[in-house]
């Protein structure tokens, strides 16, 4: 299972939404406006053994279209700090606002595309689907340890993290349904991205290399046309999703 792996869906998962606060109510979703008057607080790890009481805070609502269950969804701190621990090479100590708000606007779009897979009950990610995405997520850091070090680090029990994980499959069998399965690719589009892209580039790169036929090169020069098409359309999605979607937010970051 990959993880929305290019500019949108990259942003993803490197992708995928987090899980609730530990404080809220069962549900991901708030439908009392009362509620977006509160504060709260939770007692996040800060190493395997010790722990800190830090100041917890909502952030944001996502409003869909008002179709599906998941009417208001609430974005908290701890939902910023769980996307940034489960994202590679990213630093989480004294995090600055441009790196809060980029995670922000990511977790924003997971949420759009959740409300919109929600309403598909048909790819609701199996138990194995969700064991294999977490252990390919955990292969993109150096070690278990340190992997387990990071997820300490914000709070992330291994029961969040598998409800994070299940709404990241589910998003991408969404983007799967929604897009991948209706990419067309024609022959011209290969031919002319192999001449115009392909060979200049591999010749930039690595002069003197022998340069792959048009046949060896269609299967690489296909998947490439194929993610591009996926980004565009889903842009698209995201951008008309946004505009219908009301926004609101609680707390700057």
């Amino acid at each position: 299972m990959k993880f929305m792996t290019f500019r949108k869906l990259k942003r993803f998962g490197s992708v995928l939404p987090s899980a609730a606060a530990d404080w809220r109510l069962p549900s991901v979703c708030r439908l009392l406006p009362a509620f977006l008057l509160l504060t709260a607080h939770c007692s996040l790890l800060t190493g395997a053994a010790q722990a800190q009481q830090v100041v917890d805070k909502m952030v944001a609502t996502v409003n869909g279209s008002g179709q599906t269950r998941c009417q208001v969804c609430l974005i908290t701190y701890s939902d910023l700090l769980w996307q940034m621990a489960l994202q590679p090479g990213t630093v989480l100590a004294n995090p600055s606002s441009d790196v809060l708000n980029r995670t922000l606007n990511l977790i924003i779009d997971q949420r759009l595309i959740l409300q919109e897979a929600e309403k598909l009950p048909s790819i609701a990610p199996t138990t194995e689907e969700i064991a294999a995405a977490r252990d390919e997520l955990a292969k993109a850091f150096p070690s278990q340890a340190e992997f387990q070090s990071r997820l300490q680090s914000v709070g992330l029990t291994a029961e969040k993290l598998n409800e994070i994980i299940e709404q990241r499959v589910k998003i991408e069998k969404y983007l799967d349904f929604r897009f991948r399965n209706f990419v067309v690719i024609t022959q011209n589009e290969i031919a002319d991205y192999y001449r115009d892209v392909y060979v200049p580039r591999l010749r930039s790169r690595a002069p003197g290399q022998i340069v792959p036929t048009l046949e060896q090169a269609t299967p690489v020069i296909e998947k490439t046309l194929t993610e591009a098409k996926i980004e565009t359309d889903t842009d698209a999605f995201l951008d008309n999703a946004r505009e219908r979607a009301e926004i609101v937010m609680l707390s700057p970051v």
